[in-house]
């Protein structure tokens, strides 16, 4: 060796992510509703949605006190142990992580991954089908409305289709109208994306979260508790 000169040590750092619940069900939403899949949820969103499946983003008595951080290959061996169809990463918001080593995993083993995101962020990895649901604290990145297989509308107030359409312009693609689920039995929200479907037609269609009605997700233990819903923590929900 030369004097002088020193060898550069590398440390290789192991990837942990922080998982919020992990569970068995089927999809209960778009074009790959029915269809049995393994759901992992990372925890962390800096969006703040405020009717968040994930309410520990935005209810401050939901907050969880301690979350786990798990490596990738471990979510791989538990999604290894089901007969899951396919794979979806959602969160809070998953693209704030590297996902990069969880799909090449789950793809090692044969697995199709999907991904739920807002389109905010940059998307770390190879997915197979990506999701994309606009939110309007935070617009969603060109190139990921470019990227997305189908879109998610929440409607969640009046004109939230309009406002929501006007981001992700025209598109062959899927897009599917959602009621805010606190607002799932509101005659005014179901209306509104009735009639726009029937004016508009294709690509838009209505679209449900089939799901709860199933308490699917909660047949597996490790699926977190119901969430409030709705948006005001002064009332609970």
């Amino acid at each position: 060796m030369i004097a002088g000169i020193h060898r550069k040590v590398i440390k290789k750092v192991k990837i942990m992510l922080p998982i919020q619940e992990q569970f068995y069900t089927f999809q209960g939403e778009g074009t790959h509703s029915g269809q049995s899949a393994y759901f992992i949820r990372t925890f962390g969103c800096p969006i703040h949605c405020p009717w968040c499946d994930s309410s520990g983003t935005w209810h401050p008595d939901y907050k969880p006190d301690k979350i786990e951080r798990i490596s990738p290959e471990s979510l791989v061996a538990e999604v290894e142990k089901t007969a899951a169809e396919f794979v979806v990463v959602t969160g809070g918001e998953p693209a704030i992580h590297d996902l990069r080593l969880l799909v090449d995993g789950l793809h090692n083993i044969g697995q199709k991954v999907h991904l739920e995101t807002s389109g905010a962020f940059p998307i770390k990895g190879d997915f197979d089908w990506i999701t994309l649901s606009p939110k309007r604290w935070k617009w969603p990145l060109l190139e990921n409305i470019k990227r997305a297989d189908e879109f998610k509308i929440i409607v969640d107030q009046d004109r939230a289709i309009e406002e929501y359409t006007s981001v992700i312009g025209v598109t062959g693609k899927a897009i599917w109208l959602h009621p805010e689920w606190s607002l799932h039995n509101d005659e005014s929200v179901l209306d509104t994306i009735t009639e726009w479907v029937k004016r508009h037609g294709a690509p838009y269609r209505a679209g449900w979260q089939m799901h709860k009605h199933y308490a699917a997700d909660l047949k597996d233990i490790r699926s977190a508790k119901p969430a409030p819903l709705g948006g005001d923590p002064a009332k609970g929900f």
